[in-house]
């Protein structure tokens, strides 16, 4: 039994590891196993190709990957004025560009049934939406994240993630930044490059892993199920060529097809942490 806090080096602060408390007594909400009979196409959902979303534009009859500014983005970069924030409080415009981006046009599908040549594609437009919204003077951080079920608030179950490009860094992606930046400062390595070595000599948390990357519960993981997936060698960034790009993607494959195995349905958030390296975490409960 393991019964003890462990310090988050990333995150810099402490993480309450208390095993014991798997068998406590449970009377709260659970999520029954429905056999789901979702169509191929569903001629009422407003991602599915040719139908109209909420905004009244039609998606194209397209055959892949599709990315589209969404309808009812949380930045825009026509947002209104902010309203004067009274006495210590302050405000501004939510101005940025949110997105939408299905991963196929098959609405009974999940990331976790796609073939990884199409998951390949996914991660090939994700990178190509990177380029096109990071390389723009406005944005400041482009945050790319998935949310899986009806119980972590999934508005829509066709297969779809989010991507939000704003005039700010998100706290947890800033802390990671400044203090992986000071890490390197002091000691001339690279703070992730470290935590893998740690993984990799101790060998017990370690998932999945090929010649480019690898998966592993970290041994300060703040969630019961929460996997890295992280290439062995440092990428500051979602660029990197088309060979990693197959051995990344088959890790990630290999990491969701035993999670909707294990958790039927499965409930899940998955976000791409763009800081000393590339690396994609999910967090997975049931």
């Amino acid at each position: 039994m393991t019964w003890e806090e462990r310090w988050h080096p990333l995150r810099e602060e402490w993480v309450i590891v208390a095993a014991h408390r798997q068998n406590r007594p449970w009377s709260g909400e659970t999520v029954a196993d429905v056999k789901s009979s979702a169509p191929v196409y569903d001629s009422s959902c407003y991602l599915c190709p040719g139908n109209a979303r909420v905004g009244g534009e039609i998606n194209p009859d397209f055959d892949d990957v599709y990315v589209f500014d969404n309808d009812h983005p949380c930045v825009a970069m026509n947002a209104p004025e902010a309203v004067t924030a009274p006495g210590l409080y302050r405000s501004r415009s939510a101005t940025g560009i949110a997105r939408v981006a299905c991963f196929s046009p098959r609405h009974n599908i999940t990331l976790a049934e796609l073939p990884v040549s199409d998951v390949d594609r996914v991660l090939s437009e994700l990178q190509e939406q990177y380029r096109d919204l990071g390389g723009r003077p406005e944005i400041e951080h482009v945050l790319m994240f998935e949310n899986k079920g009806e119980a972590v608030g999934v508005s829509n179950p066709h297969p779809h993630g989010q991507i939000y490009a704003t005039n700010f860094v998100f706290k947890t992606i800033e802390t990671e930044a400044r203090v992986s930046k000071r890490y390197w400062q002091e000691n001339k390595r690279s703070l992730f490059g470290d935590i893998l070595a740690e993984e990799v000599s101790d060998g017990r948390r370690i998932l999945s892993e090929n010649d480019s990357a690898i998966a592993f519960v970290p041994y300060f993981a703040r969630y019961a199920y929460e996997v890295y997936v992280a290439p062995k060698v440092t990428h500051a960034s979602l660029v990197f060529s088309p060979p990693f790009c197959i051995h990344f993607v088959s890790i990630v494959a290999s990491i969701l097809c035993p999670f909707c195995l294990l958790f039927v349905p499965m409930l899940s958030q998955c976000s791409l942490h763009l800081v000393s390296t590339f690396t994609v975490i999910f967090n997975f409960t049931s």
